[in-house]
């Protein structure tokens, strides 16, 4: 999901949408990037082949051994809150417990979201329009002053940072539509990867390793997922016929690509194989989005609206097993929360 300030005006919470974009030649693509003609048929398509969430079923081989320790969320979510009854935007943060969940940005007049947590845990990437445009920053979590990374840039969003702590991957809108863009951590060296003409690249967000970057591509709901690598290199497209908005996440162990795609009345979550194989839908009804993996790739946040619930204050963070077991309400607010991202 994802809203613009100034030259795109995003949806509210109540679509809990999300655009972005890039630049890049087309005859660079080894396959088309997806037009808006067909798309729902395709996302049908892939959808209606798509494997049913994995169950246990009798079997003869013996079982693994209990696992030493819990099998209990740990680590810290960030999101974006809107605590305020109503934008701008801020963040909070709560432990995958459902825990300590409080605010941590308090400029009421200005929006922060798009938040992102440093591999370490203790810092958070996000964007912000403190100085009118929308800017990246960082804030310590033991201090919450936050440090601007970028200036003018054009309108700058999704940040994250690279498993090595070392870059920031993160999305410019320039003019109408949005590109990857890459800088150093401090902010120094920032510079275009990728972009498509008259496509918008959406919610970049790093590979496990560090050798590739997955976003979405495209115009509305109507994005194919692609990876690239930090130079912007070597386009890959992920599926071929499913679509997305965009917010896709890696499971740490780099197994498993989480996206959610539209399906009347509303969006699910899917996996697939990192290849685009091995698709398989993971929640069932109602408005869900914005998948995000725990550290240990043992569970997934995300954001739902719960059934058939249209009001625009009702989306909670829920959690999940990653194998789809039982769903877990995560925030019980009477203000939307949204856009997670788990970290340490």
């Amino acid at each position: 999901m994802r809203k613009h300030g100034l030259l795109l005006s995003l949806s509210l919470v109540a679509a809990a949408f999300v655009i972005d974009g890039c630049f890049f030649s087309s005859a660079a693509l080894p396959t088309p990037v997806p037009t808006s003609t067909g798309w729902l048929a395709a996302t049908l398509t892939a959808i209606a082949l798509a494997q049913p969430s994995p169950t246990i079923g009798p079997t003869d081989t013996p079982l693994p051994p209990a696992p030493t320790e819990p099998f209990v969320p740990t680590g810290k979510i960030v999101l974006t809150c809107r605590i305020l009854g109503a934008v701008p935007d801020q963040l909070c943060i709560v432990n995958a417990d459902g825990t300590e969940y409080h605010r941590i940005t308090y400029t009421d007049k200005a929006e922060s979201y798009y938040p992102s947590l440093a591999p370490d845990g203790r810092s958070v990437v996000y964007s912000s329009n403190l100085t009118t445009a929308y800017e990246i920053y960082e804030m310590d979590l033991s201090t919450g002053l936050p440090v601007q990374l970028t200036n003018y840039l054009g309108e700058a969003y999704a940040p994250e940072i690279s498993p090595d702590g070392q870059t920031i991957v993160f999305a410019v809108i320039i003019g109408t539509f949005s590109r990857i863009w890459m800088m150093d951590r401090d902010g120094s060296h920032p510079h275009e990867i990728f972009g498509l003409d008259g496509k918008d690249c959406v919610d970049p967000t790093w590979s496990p390793d560090g050798t590739r970057i997955l976003f979405a591509a495209g115009i509305g709901t109507d994005k194919q997922l692609f990876t690239v690598t930090p130079t912007g290199e070597d386009l890959v497209p992920v599926h071929d016929t499913f679509r997305t908005r965009g917010r896709s996440d890696w499971s740490n162990d780099g197994s498993i690509i989480a996206a959610y795609s539209w399906m009347s009345p509303g969006f699910d979550i899917f996996y697939m194989d990192p290849g685009g194989l091995n698709l398989r839908q993971m929640t069932s009804g109602g408005r869900n989005l914005a998948p995000s993996f725990s550290p240990d790739s043992r569970w997934m946040v995300y954001t739902s609206y719960a059934g058939e619930n249209i009001d625009p204050d009702g989306c909670e963070l829920y959690i999940m097993p990653v194998d789809g077991g039982q769903i877990i309400q995560l925030t019980h607010n009477s203000y939307c929360d949204w856009q997670p991202r788990w970290g340490r």
